[in-house]
C-alpha cells in the first residue's frame, strides 16, 4: 500500500489512554477429546501468557507502533495488577496514571484455546464503579495528563470504570487541553452528549446504534449499505463528528459531518470481530497516532486497517508492531520471516497445538508439480513453512544460468499460493540450520527425492521429526521446462 503517514513522526506523539485496564491470560494446548466426567473438551495446557487487555492494549498497541503512551485507570492490590503494571512497563508504556485501589480485584480474562479455537473464556474482577474519591483522582490525573498529549482516547468495555461524572471530566479535560477525544466505546450512546472528535464502533455496536428494527434488519442483509445511507443517524446516535465504522470482512466505512462517507475494502486477511482479540485496539491506537502525527482521515484509516490486519494473524492478545507495519506498507509478504524467529514462531504454534510442516526449495519457475507437492505438504500438518534458496544458492545447486527469476519474484509467487503459511529465505546449501531452529514435526519432499537422497532426513529423525516424500507428478520439472523452452517443444499433454 502506498500510504502517506510518516512513520517516523509516530514517536514525536504522546497520546493518553483512559479506560478499563484489564490483563488477558491464555492458556494454549492440544486438544486431547472429552472428559469422562462431563461432555467438555479437555486442553493439554503447554503454554501460558498473559498480555495487556482492553485499554491496556490499546496503550500497549500504541507504544508498539513507536509513539508514547500513558494509561489511566484502575487495578487492585493483588497479582494480577502487580503483573499488569509489570507488562506494561515491558511494553514501554506510562503507567503513572494506573491508580492502585486497595481491595478491588484486577479486571481479568482468562481463556483456554487449541489453535485457532476458543474452548472457554472466565472473567474475573471487580466492575462495581468506582467512589466518588477514586473518581475524582482519576479525573485531576486526566487533566493533568492530557496537557502534555496530543490526544485522549476513551476505552469503554462497560466494566464499570466509567460514571457519568467520570465520562463529563474526561471530556471536559480534553477540551480544556485543546485535544481531540477519541472514543471506542461498546455503548456510544452514552458518550453522545459530550460530542466525541472521533468514534470506532465495529459491527455489533453499530447494530445498536440504528435506528430501529428496519435499519437492523437493513443492516444484516447490507452492513456497507446501510451504515452510509444511515449516516446522519449513525453520527446523531454517537455524537460524534467523524466515525470510523469497522465491519471487518466488509472493511471500514469513514462517517463525517463534513464529506461525503468512504468505503475501504477488507484486506483478504480480515476475520469477524468476535473471532479477534486486540485487532479493534491495534486499529484505535493506528488511527489515533496517524492523526496526532499529521495524517489525513483517509490516511489514517488506511494505516490502522493495515495494523489490525497484522494483530489479526497473530495468536492471542496483540498488537502490531513499527516494524510489522513498516515491513507490510513496503511490500514485502507478512509471511516472510527471518530466521532468527524460527524459534519464537516455532513455540508459538506449538503452544497453541499446531503441528509444523516443512519443505524447501528453489522454486524457480512454480510449475504444476510444485503446486501440487506443496498442497501435499499443507495438509500434512497446521502449519506450513517453505524454505527458499537465495539466487547465490540456486546458482551453486543449478548452475550459473539460474535462477531463472530473482527472489524477490520467487517470494511473491510462494507467498501468494494459500497453503502457505510463512517462507524463510536461506543462504546455505541445505536447510540444516533451520531445521535446527525449528525442530519441525514433519519435514516433506517431493516424489523426485528418496528419504536415502537427502543428508538432512538423519538430523530431522534426531529432532523428534520424521520424513514424508509426497507424490511426484510425471515429467514436471523447472529443469525439463526450461530445455522445452530452449529446444522450442511444445507439450502435447
Amino acid at each position: 500500500m502506498d500510504t502517506r503517514v510518516d512513520l517516523d513522526r509516530l514517536a514525536e506523539v504522546r497520546v493518553l489512554v483512559v479506560g478499563d485496564a484489564m490483563l488477558d491470560a491464555w492458556s494454549w494446548g492440544p486438544p486431547r477429546g472429552l472428559s469422562r466426567e462431563g461432555p467438555v473438551p479437555v486442553v493439554r495446557v503447554t503454554e501460558q501468557t498473559e498480555a495487556p487487555g482492553g485499554a491496556a492494549n490499546t496503550a500497549a498497541a500504541i507504544a508498539a507502533l513507536g509513539a508514547r503512551a500513558g494509561l489511566v485507570g484502575l487495578v487492585g492490590d493483588d497479582r494480577d495488577g502487580d503483573r499488569l503494571r509489570h507488562i506494561l512497563a515491558e511494553h514501554g508504556v506510562d503507567t503513572d496514571g494506573l491508580h492502585t485501589v486497595p481491595g478491588r480485584a484486577t479486571l481479568v480474562k482468562r481463556r483456554i484455546s487449541s489453535g485457532n479455537h476458543l474452548h472457554l473464556r472466565c472473567d474475573t474482577g471487580d466492575e462495581t464503579p468506582p467512589s466518588p474519591t477514586v473518581t475524582g483522582r482519576l479525573a485531576a490525573t486526566v487533566a493533568s495528563a492530557a496537557a502534555t498529549s496530543a490526544a485522549v482516547v476513551a476505552c469503554d468495555y462497560a466494566a464499570g470504570l466509567w460514571t457519568p461524572r467520570l465520562i463529563d471530566a474526561v471530556a471536559a479535560a480534553a477540551r480544556t487541553a485543546g485535544r481531540p477525544l477519541v472514543v471506542d466505546a461498546h455503548d456510544l450512546s452514552r458518550w453522545a452528549r459530550v460530542r466525541p472528535d472521533l468514534v470506532k464502533p465495529n459491527a455489533g455496536e453499530t447494530a445498536r446504534l440504528l435506528p430501529d428494527g428496519e435499519a437492523r434488519a437493513r443492516f444484516a442483509r447490507d452492513r456497507v449499505g446501510t451504515v452510509l445511507a444511515y449516516r446522519d443517524a449513525l453520527l446523531r446516535a454517537t455524537g460524534s463528528r467523524a466515525a470510523t465504522v469497522t465491519l471487518d470482512r466488509d472493511g471500514v466505512v469513514v462517517l463525517t459531518d463534513q464529506r461525503a462517507p468512504w468505503h475501504l475494502p477488507a484486506a483478504g486477511d480480515a476475520v469477524p470481530d468476535e473471532q479477534t482479540s486486540g485487532a479493534g485496539d491495534t486499529f484505535v491506537a493506528a488511527l489515533t497516532a496517524a492523526c496526532c502525527a499529521g495524517a489525513r482521515l483517509r490516511d489514517a484509516v488506511e494505516l490502522a486497517a493495515t495494523a489490525a490486519a497484522v494483530a489479526v494473524a497473530s495468536s492471542g492478545t496483540s498488537t502490531c508492531t513499527a516494524d510489522d507495519l513498516r515491513a507490510r506498507l513496503s511490500g514485502v509478504p507478512p509471511v516472510v520471516v527471518e530466521p532468527g524467529q524460527l524459534v519464537e514462531l516455532a513455540a508459538t504454534h506449538r503452544a497453541a497445538g499446531r503441528r509444523i510442516a516443512f519443505t524447501n526449495g528453489c522454486f524457480d519457475v512454480l510449475h504444476a508439480g510444485h503446486v501440487a507437492y506443496l498442497d501435499a505438504a499443507s495438509r500434512l500438518g497446521d502449519v506450513l513453512i517453505v524454505a527458499v534458496n537465495d539466487d547465490a544458492g540456486v546458482r551453486r545447486l543449478k548452475g550459473p544460468d539460474r535462477p531463472l527469476n530473482p527472489l524477490r519474484d520467487r517470494l511473491a509467487v510462494l507467498t501468494a499460493l494459500a497453503g502457505i503459511d510463512h517462507v524463510v529465505v536461506f543462504a546455505e546449501d541445505t536447510p540444516a540450520d533451520l531445521l535446527r531452529l525449528l525442530r519441525p514435526d514433519v519435514y516433506v519432499k517431493g516424489g523426485d527425492y528418496t528419504e536415502e537422497m537427502l543428508a538432512e532426513a538423519p538430523l530431522v529423525r534426531q529432532l523428534g521429526g520424521e520424513v514424508r516424500i509426497v507424490d511426484y507428478v510425471e515429467d514436471r520439472s523447472t529443469s525439463g521446462l526450461v530445455g522445452r523452452i530452449r529446444r522450442g517443444a511444445v507439450p502435447t499433454g
